[in-house]
């Protein structure tokens, strides 16, 4: 039988990365506490490390979810692409509409 996988909060993963950085012990140990692999909490917190200075909700995004700035970009590429799109058209309707009247 498949072993399900277990899935972690944000606020877990910001707390155990927090229990790493301000109580002294060893990454092992805390992972070993909280009853987890100590390669998955050195993740975690190359992650913290990495996206310092963001807010909280995008440090670790998952389950599909994009960051905030991810989902800004993707929403402005589809917007530019939109506005391509309406420009060429406006382009061939005004060429269409000046040779008509010659």
């Amino acid at each position: 039988m498949a072993e399900t996988r277990r899935q972690y909060t944000s606020e877990f993963k910001l707390e155990a990365v927090r229990l790493v950085q301000e109580s002294g012990k060893s990454l092992s140990q805390v992972a070993r506490e909280l009853g987890m692999r100590s390669d998955l909490l050195r993740k975690w917190k190359r992650q913290v490390e990495e996206r310092a200075g963001q807010p909280e909700r995008d440090l670790f995004p998952g389950n599909g979810k994009l960051a905030s700035q991810d989902e800004e970009l993707r929403r402005l590429r589809r917007e530019v692409a939109t506005l391509r799109q309406e420009r060429d058209f406006l382009k061939k309707a005004a060429a269409y509409f000046a040779k008509e009247s010659k």
